[in-house]
């Protein structure tokens, strides 16, 4: 809370370059000594605030001060608002606020050269808040309940402690530490709902080696694929496909040899092809796609 405090009051300094610790104190809640003790712990951070007494006197910053020669350089800067900029596609309710701010702070016009669009995702109001009630959590080291459904569709209940948002492969995903299982476990975003955040504080650390693992972690049982996909599909190989591993054939066609995370997902995602695609490898996935094509087709019949 202090530190968040801390960067308001610069923020509000260079905004109105002179108020009054009275103001401060009453905008923030505080005590005018809470206040001093802020500006104090600023100037040691080597923010150059001065205080000056009399009519007309108060808190002010040293004309054209300019944050990014006391705290982040400009790199460090530019990372800041790209990050933010991508965290916007999300559509986080705060963020232009936040993102105008600092714009103001760093004195920086141009932060729009990048938009990132995560809409499947970020776009459905339900998801926005999932999104902000983790995010706070984490911030806030607060354990989580919450009800989900597995990959089956089984639905259970979860009490957690997260730690960390990911992002893979077009999803979102939540990890942290399972009280019930007590392990650590990752959790798809769009599979959780009823999140509560409880009063209890995260009390386990996270190491270093599930941070570096956790992306495979998601991708943990993976199966290799070779497709057979048409000329009419040539729209879509280079989109999905890296183009190491893909081979042109003189009548148009494409062979696609790839390794993919294995699951239920795998079935929906090759029919999503339609008839430009052509599973030849593993058999045990082309049987299964003749069998869901054959359960369709008796539908209609």
């Amino acid at each position: 809370m202090q530190i968040s405090r801390l960067f308001q009051i610069i923020y509000i300094l260079l905004e109105k370059r002179s108020i009054t610790a009275g103001e401060l104190a009453e905008k923030f809640e505080v005590s005018v000594r809470t206040i001093y003790r802020d500006i104090d712990a600023l100037c040691q951070a080597g923010i150059p605030i001065y205080a000056s007494q009399g009519k007309g006197g108060g808190i002010s910053l040293i004309d054209k001060f300019v944050l990014d020669k006391s705290l982040f350089s400009e790199r460090e800067q530019d990372k800041i608002l790209l990050a933010l900029q991508s965290l916007s596609a999300l559509q986080y309710p705060e963020l232009d606020e936040v993102l105008s701010k600092l714009s103001g702070i760093f004195k920086k016009s141009n932060v729009s050269w990048i938009e990132v669009d995560f809409s499947d995702w970020g776009s459905e109001k339900n998801q926005n808040e999932a999104f902000r009630l983790l995010k706070d959590a984490i911030l806030e080291q607060l354990i989580i309940t919450f009800s989900y459904f597995n990959a089956n569709g089984e639905k259970s209940n979860r009490k957690i402690e997260p730690f960390k948002l990911l992002f893979k492969h077009k999803d979102w995903y939540m990890q942290g530490y399972c009280l019930e299982k007590e392990a650590l476990r990752t959790f798809k975003i769009n599979r959780i709902t009823n999140i509560h955040i409880t009063e209890e504080q995260c009390v386990h650390q996270v190491s270093k080696d599930y941070i570096t693992n956790s992306v495979a972690e998601v991708d943990k049982e993976r199966i290799n694929l070779v497709l057979k996909i048409s000329k009419e599909g040539a729209y879509r190989v280079y989109d999905d496909f890296d183009e190491e591993n893909i081979t042109k054939h003189e009548d148009g066609s494409y062979t696609v040899k790839v390794s993919m995370p294995n699951g239920e997902w795998i079935y929906n995602y090759l029919l999503s092809f339609g008839t430009v695609l052509e599973v030849i490898e593993p058999e045990s996935i082309r049987e299964e796609i003749a069998l869901r094509l054959n359960h369709m087709v008796n539908k209609y019949n």
